[in-house]
């Protein structure tokens, strides 16, 4: 209710504003022995009976908080308390680097949606490495996205992915290779067959420790080249997330069908969800469902759908800090 209430006037001001004012907050109780608990009173009863293991980590329930909303690992002693059954940060770049200018964030509340280009804005892989080092794991599984950052070239990509997947491979359960992201340029070229191989060949090679990898599809992906990236991952990675925003704009109104940048939300769901099925008609893989989940309802059928875990971030937005139980209750 609370949160209801101050929904206009959060929304009334700049979005990435907004999201820094609530994660600094956020960071703040962190530290505060037992917060997270308290977190989960006052945001209600967890479902049940949701347990499942997937590529070989075991996760409480299915509903996971996806990458974008806390990318540099400062909130993961604290997210576990809205319910969520495992968190993935990032994307996370080998280097510091700011992102794209701003503004860069953008709500439209009457469809739902949100459009950003942040742009890969990270404080790099040894920052997050070292603060990872020096908090307590979170009380659920931790993924962490890795991104390229800009301007690297596609022959280096191979190496710079693998020299971020090292600096943080004791921390993450498991790791996603990010080349979906439409705001950085020349990344989904990376989404071609032998551009794909050589960076998942070249970490797996370094992946001692037989970390679960997995690989970010773009909603936009299609024939050949889905057909493709699938067939690679089914050889050299453990899973598939499905999948990233989109650069369509359909059925969005001006003036936002002409903002550049990703589309997450509401627009995104039917085009996700039927991705996830066509996937699923083409691999085994475990596949992470993600894309314009608000309700129990879009939880279920993208999980019919052929997904084993699924996310949410612009669900989060809409729905608040109870978003996420009132899935994990429906899914009970």
């Amino acid at each position: 209710m609370l949160y209801e209430a101050l929904k206009p006037w959060l929304f009334s001001l700049d979005a990435e504003r907004v999201h820094e004012e609530v994660s600094g907050l956020m960071s703040l109780a962190a530290v505060i022995p037992g917060a997270d608990k308290v977190l989960s009173i006052l945001t209600g009863v967890d479902g049940k009976n949701l347990e499942k293991t997937v590529f070989g980590v075991k996760f409480s329930n299915p509903v996971g908080l996806a990458a974008g909303f806390d990318k540099d690992g400062k909130l993961i002693s604290i997210l576990p308390g809205l319910g969520f059954g495992f968190l993935e940060i990032g994307s996370v770049t080998l280097e510091p680097q700011p992102g794209n200018p701003k503004p860069r964030l953008f709500r439209l509340p009457n469809e739902g949606a949100v459009i950003n280009r942040l742009g890969f804005n990270s404080e790099g892989a040894r920052a997050v490495a070292l603060r990872l080092s020096m908090s307590p794991p979170p009380s659920v599984p931790l993924g962490i996205n890795l991104g390229l950052n800009k301007g690297t070239p596609a022959n280096l990509a191979p190496a710079r992915y693998t020299q971020t997947f090292k600096l943080l491979a004791k921390h993450g359960d498991y790791f996603v290779i990010n080349v979906s992201s439409p705001n950085t340029p020349g990344l989904r070229d990376l989404q071609t067959a032998t551009n794909l191989a050589d960076i998942l060949s070249t970490l797996q090679d370094a992946n001692a420790g037989r970390k679960p990898v997995l690989v970010k599809l773009s909603p936009d992906l299609a024939g050949d080249d889905l057909t493709a990236c699938v067939d690679i991952a089914g050889r050299l990675a453990q899973g598939l997330v499905v999948s990233n925003t989109t650069i369509s704009r359909e059925d969005v109104p001006e003036p936002f069908k002409s903002e550049p940048g990703g589309l997450s939300g509401r627009p995104l769901k039917a085009r996700a969800t039927e991705l996830v099925r066509k996937v699923r008609s083409m691999t085994t893989l475990p596949i992470i469902g993600v894309g314009g989940i608000e309700t129990p309802e879009d939880a279920k059928e993208r999980l019919g759908a052929g997904a084993d875990l699924i996310q949410l971030y612009t669900g989060l937005i809409y729905g608040g800090p109870t978003a996420v139980k009132k899935i994990t209750r429906g899914l009970s």
